[in-house]
This record gives structure tokens, C-alpha cells and sequence, in this order.
């Protein structure tokens, strides 16, 4: 299979999809791949977003609905970028739809091959906090709403074949490979959190009470897979809950000595949602540094500090699980006294960091930094430029950034896309470049 379009965004989360929409609404072709199942990114996953404590879900839906139902993108999900080389002033992507085992044009989401699925597994989009079956529509609001099967772990049973109204469920189904010519490429490939178990005396992987700052997100949301906070070893309502920041970043022996500039604000936020979700709980959070940069962040940080939130400046030096579950942290405080604490708390959350979400030296010959984050030549004047021209990049594609900065990054890049693409041919172009609308001004000056 074979298609040509006007621009490539890789990359379904926050940033691609303003990208696309941005790009769309001036009348591109545009064709937005994204790995997995569903669009949304790790917006869709949030709670709240800081500092205005707005819904996540309510920004970021809109914004799929509106690329699902856009008559200039068409929307390849669960699809992998194999390749990308550039032949002349186009270039060549080689990607593989995978199999979902499920016939996208029958399924209608109804979940009931879900619901008859035996086979209950760890839910990756909750943090392995809930369970899922082999047979899964992503989330409540994916987009698409269709149905996946996890063939690695399904019985072959057949019940989900068998119940499904619509005789959607294929078993037989291969993968897919499409060579899309593209005029320009857009990289909104997003982040990943460093690993739980990159800091071994923190025994993340080991002990079930110490999670991500993700996995809170998700027990934070109204629609998370408790319905409300609990720790997860025995599901008690936690009473006294720690932060440890920089436990992923600004740390030289992970490979990570940079800042990841959100850690500190997302802490905060999910204190005070914690505040209000457990009044009677103690929060502290353990930090080096607050670094609260952005438009109202100060003042966010000076509202959680009001409303009882303990910040105590100090490093965290190992984690210890006791007999009940509770949480033993060693903390080197850093102030006049440099004095060793050792407080017990029921529930801890490490503050990761982001790296790239990908390895893009292995698809697209574009210079990436020593962190494997996208090199512009220009990153002052203008951070969306890669090193190959025709080819831009949005988001925590660039370097770590919050979703104020995602998003007005994935304009920029659909402006800068739109400039080298010219005119499109909806409008009058020949997609030659900008010569089309410099032709046109030209005729209506001359005309008037």
C-alpha cells in the first residue's frame, strides 16, 4: 500500500495533534502516526494540569475528536515508523500497521468481546495499577474506540470471536506495511519517564508503595482504577505520603544530570489534589531545588506551602519497607544542620524525570543532542528546526518542557511546516514552495 500527503506527524500526543489540526485547517493532507493504540498521549492519562488544576481529560479530548473527524488527516494508530530517507524534496517512510486482531471497519466498541474475555492482566494505561483483558478497548475516551487484542497473552479460547456482534475479531490478521511519501515531517514523539529501578536504593521496583508520579496521576482521576487514592500493597487509605524529587534527573550517575523542569510543578499539584482528596493525610515533599519557572508557578508553589503542604530541602538517601508496608526514607536534610532524618511514611511517589521517547537515530537521519533529544541548529531563534530541512520537531521531542510549551511548540512547528510547504493545492498551490502565494499578492497588486 501506497499514499501520498502533504505532511507526516509522528506522534499522537499533545503536541502532534495540535500540529496536525494547525496544519489541516489550512488545507495539508496530513497523516498522523501514532504507536499506540489510541491518541492522546500521556496528557490523556492526567488528572489535572497546573497551575490551573483544569481537567486533562477536557483539553486533550476535543482535540482528538477534532483530528479523528478532520477531513484532511487521516489517523494511522498502533503503527510503527520503520524508515525515513529523503528522496529529492520528498521523502520515503516506511511504516507497519500492526495487527489488532480486530477489523477496524466492523468493530463499533461495544466492549463485549471485553467483557467475555477469562484473562485478566496488569492495565498498562493505569500504570499496572488495574486489570484489563487480553481483548481491550484502550480507555474509556480512546480514540479510536476499537477494540485490540493482546495475542501474546490470549488463550485462544475464541469466546471474544465468538460473542462479537459484529464479527470484527480476526485472528488471521498480519501486518501491514505502507510506503508514505510525505512533502515535510513533523516529530512529536514525546517522552518517556526514567526507569523505577535506575536508583536501587530506592527498591522502586521492589516495593509495591513506592510508585510513579503517573501511576498517582491515574489513582488522582476521577475514572483511575481504585476510584480513589490507595496504596496499593493492601489498599489502605494513605495518611501520610512523601515526594522524593530529582529522583530520576539532575543526577550524573543515571545518565541524566539535566533538569526535567516539571517535576517540581507536578509534585505540587498533586499535593494539593491529594489535600483536598485526603484531608486528614500529611504530605511532604523532599526536595533540592523548586524550580517553579512558568506564568503563575511561584505563586502555585506559595498556595501549596499555605495550605499545609511540608516541604523539607533534603536528599533521600535509600528507602526501607518495614513489616506493616510503611516506608522508611534515610534523608540527608540539606540546611545548617546537615542532619540525618529518618522519617516512616505508608505511601511514596517518585518524582521521575523525562528522556526522549524514542531512539530517532534509528528511523530519521535528524542530530540529536548527547541525551538523544533533537538537536536544532538554530534552538534560540527557532527550537522546532532539525538538521534535515523539511523536517521539524515539537514537544518533549526537542528537550523537557510542560504542555503550555508542548503545545505552542506543535504550532510553531506546523507554522514552520506550512511556510516550506507553500501554499496547498486547496488554496490554489502547486506545492512549490511559498512561490504560489507570493504569485498571488503579486496579481492582486497589479489588479488593483
Amino acid at each position: 500500500m501506497t499514499m501520498d500527503v502533504d505532511a507526516l506527524v509522528i506522534g499522537g500526543g499533545i503536541a502532534g495533534l495540535q500540529s496536525a489540526l494547525d496544519l489541516a485547517d489550512q488545507g495539508f493532507q496530513v497523516l498522523l502516526v501514532e504507536r499506540q493504540p489510541s491518541i492522546g498521549g500521556t496528557m490523556i492519562a492526567l488528572s489535572k494540569v497546573f497551575p490551573t488544576l483544569d481537567c486533562a481529560s477536557c483539553i486533550t479530548t476535543p482535540k482528538m475528536a477534532a483530528v479523528a473527524h478532520h477531513e484532511n488527516i487521516t489517523m494511522f494508530t498502533y503503527t510503527e515508523v520503520e524508515s525515513v530517507r529523503k528522496e529529492g524534496d520528498k521523502f520515503k517512510v516506511l511504516v507497519t500497521r500492526k495487527p489488532r486482531y480486530v477489523d477496524e471497519s466492523k468493530c463499533t466498541g461495544c466492549r463485549v468481546c471485553e467483557f467475555s474475555c477469562p484473562v485478566d492482566l496488569p492495565h498498562e494505561f493505569e500504570g499496572n495499577l488495574g486489570a484489563r483483558k487480553a481483548i481491550y478497548v484502550p480507555f474509556g475516551t480512546a480514540i479510536p474506540q476499537k477494540a485490540v487484542l493482546d495475542l501474546e497473552h490470549c488463550i485462544l479460547c475464541g469466546k471474544c470471536e465468538k460473542v462479537c456482534p459484529a464479527q470484527a475479531v480476526d485472528f488471521l490478521q498480519e501486518p501491514e506495511q505502507v510506503t508514505v511519501t510525505a512533502r515535510a515531517i513533523i516529530l512529536a514523539t514525546g517522552f518517556n519517564l526514567t526507569p523505577m529501578g535506575a536508583k536501587k536504593e530506592y527498591h522502586a521496583e521492589e516495593y509495591p508503595n513506592v510508585i510513579n508520579a503517573l501511576q498517582m496521576e491515574r489513582l488522582l482521576a476521577p475514572n483511575g482504577p481504585y476510584g480513589r487514592v490507595l496504596r496499593p500493597s493492601d489498599g489502605k487509605i494513605p495518611n501520610n505520603i512523601a515526594y522524593i524529587q530529582c529522583a530520576g534527573s539532575r543526577d550524573k550517575s543515571l545518565g541524566v544530570p539535566y533538569c526535567s523542569r516539571v517535576c517540581c510543578m507536578y509534585a505540587i499539584k498533586q499535593a494539593m489534589l491529594l489535600s483536598g482528596a485526603l484531608p486528614l493525610a500529611d504530605i511532604t515533599i523532599y526536595y533540592m531545588d523548586i524550580r517553579a519557572f512558568g506564568k503563575g508557578y511561584e505563586q502555585f508553589f506559595q498556595t501549596a506551602r499555605a495550605m499545609g503542604i511540608n516541604f523539607v530541602k533534603g536528599k533521600v538517601a535509600r528507602i526501607e519497607q518495614m513489616e506493616n508496608g510503611d516506608l522508611k526514607l534515610r534523608v540527608e536534610l540539606m540546611d545548617e544542620t546537615g542532619a540525618v532524618s529518618e522519617p516512616i511514611h505508608d505511601l511514596v511517589v517518585l518524582s521521575l524525570g523525562m528522556v526522549p521517547g524514542c531512539d530517532l537515530q534509528q528511523i530519521i537521519p535528524v542530530e540529536t543532542d548527547q541525551y538523544g533529544f533533537v538537536k536544532s541548529p538554530q534552538p534560540k531563534i527557532d527550537p522546532t528546526l532539525t538538521s534535515l530541512e523539511g523536517v521539524f520537531a515539537a514537544g518533549t521531542a526537542i528537550s523537557p518542557k510542560d504542555i503550555v510549551d508542548t503545545i505552542i511548540e506543535g504550532s510553531a512547528a506546523a507554522a514552520k511546516a506550512a511556510v516550506y510547504l507553500g501554499a496547498p493545492a486547496a488554496v490554489g498551490g502547486n506545492g512549490t514552495g511559498l512561490k504560489p502565494r507570493i504569485e498571488a499578492a503579486k496579481l492582486a497588486s497589479e489588479a488593483a
